[in-house]
């Protein structure tokens, strides 16, 4: 049997380019070494929207669309919906009776986005977002997860609860390890790409839509004329160079140090790889929206296939842990 990959996202919106880098396009080629899961979580996009359930329903084929749009093949992944395996619920409340509320609140991703959200008091459920990632991992027995550096102190709590499962009770659940894709600044220079924070370029954005984002976007302050020398260390924009023109990044790096290529330049060249890239997206997106039945059957069968793999590993937690009553 190949070895899993696991992998997902909150379905709060549509996915950009962020994601791109971070993450998915790690997942269309892995799908091809891999038997590779991936999840629609719902149920951990209420952690930070449970007081609006709409906007998770509205979103569910977006992101499905998504997927096939940047190469994910149905016929090598399992696309599946969260909420619809009731044994990773079942598994993250055996897991939560053994986990610590401070290593919990001390994981570094929950403090950075109950910060951003500015959370004085976490809800259980968000606090216990990691758990619940946890149990996505360990229902299939990943061994391998795409994610972008902000999960990895998930993906390490996730082999703690793995280790400590075992110990206690018998060895049959799988210890994971992540593949860490590369970090897309947002927009704004400030952080990282998000949707939340409102400075993201989605995967289905117009030609027209794209250029007028980039045009707007933060450069390096402390340049003020074209032939000022530039810091590319500093400025987002050569991250996007890295990302989408690694073959031209160390001459714009060297020509923006010197001050030989202005901003506005330095842009058209990223405008114009970023439209190669999300061309074909583009019309794969496309052809996805005008089959909406096909995308509800897809994630069907994919959560019929992901919910018969749940319940054998549940069999064996069960078993494990010496609750399995009858036969």
């Amino acid at each position: 049997m190949k070895q899993r990959v696991l992998t997902g996202d909150r379905i709060t919106g549509k996915l950009h380019l962020g994601h791109y880098v971070g993450s998915l396009k790690n997942r269309v080629e892995l799908q091809h070494q891999y038997e590779t899961f991936i999840l629609l979580a719902d149920v951990q996009a209420l952690t930070t929207h449970f007081d609006n359930p709409q906007l998770i329903r509205d979103n569910l084929r977006n992101v499905a669309m998504d997927y096939l749009a940047v190469g994910i093949d149905p016929e090598k992944a399992t696309l599946f919906v969260q909420s619809m395996i009731p044994e990773i619920a079942e598994l993250t409340v055996y897991f939560s009776m053994f986990v610590t509320v401070n290593s919990l609140r001390h994981n570094p991703t929950i403090k950075t986005e109950a910060n951003e959200r500015g959370y004085k008091d976490m809800y259980y459920g968000f606090l216990g977002y990691p758990v619940s990632q946890s149990a996505d991992i360990a229902f299939c027995k990943a061994t391998l997860i795409p994610v972008g550096e902000d999960q990895i102190p998930h993906i390490e709590q996730t082999r703690k609860i793995v280790r400590r499962f075992n110990d206690l009770y018998a060895p049959v659940l799988v210890e994971p390890r992540a593949l860490v894709g590369e970090r897309l600044d947002g927009l704004d220079g400030n952080s990282k790409m998000s949707k939340s924070l409102g400075n993201a370029i989605y995967l289905d954005s117009s030609k027209a839509e794209l250029t007028d984002k980039i045009k707007k976007a933060k450069t390096d302050p402390s340049r003020i004329h074209k032939q000022d020398p530039g810091h590319p260390e500093i400025c987002p924009m050569y991250g996007y160079h890295a990302a989408f023109r690694p073959d031209g990044k160390e001459e714009i790096r060297e020509s923006c140090s010197k001050g030989r290529i202005g901003c506005a330049d330095c842009k058209k060249l990223i405008i114009s790889a970023m439209n190669e890239l999300l061309e074909p997206i583009r019309e794969r997106r496309q052809q996805a929206a005008a089959k909406p039945g096909f995308i509800d059957e897809m994630l069907m069968a994919g959560t019929e296939k992901a919910r018969a793999v749940a319940k054998e590993t549940m069999l064996e937690v069960r078993e494990a842990m010496g609750i399995q009553y009858f036969k």
